[in-house]
């Protein structure tokens, strides 16, 4: 969920910025259909365009966000794994 997002956002020093983006994304397009699916970010700059670009430290930082969303799902009981 969002919550989940901004949560995992605070714990790794990242302010989060909710606003609400269309088109031009798998998500935006699952959105419209009916299943919600934000898109949590990607930490690149001037989309879309010639000169976006990403930085390293930024794809670290996503991937921090990420890890802390699922540790802290497995925290709190609510991440499902199937084998």
């Amino acid at each position: 969920t969002i919550d989940r997002a901004v949560e995992a956002m605070e714990q790794v020093g990242v302010k989060p910025i909710i606003m609400p983006i269309r088109g031009g994304t798998d998500g935006a397009r699952l959105s419209f259909m009916g299943l919600p699916c934000p898109n949590i970010c990607t930490g690149g700059e001037n989309f879309p365009s010639r000169l976006e670009f990403i930085s390293v430290e930024s794809m670290e930082k996503i991937s921090d966000i990420i890890v802390k969303m699922i540790e802290n799902a497995v925290t709190d009981g609510k991440a499902e794994v199937s084998l």
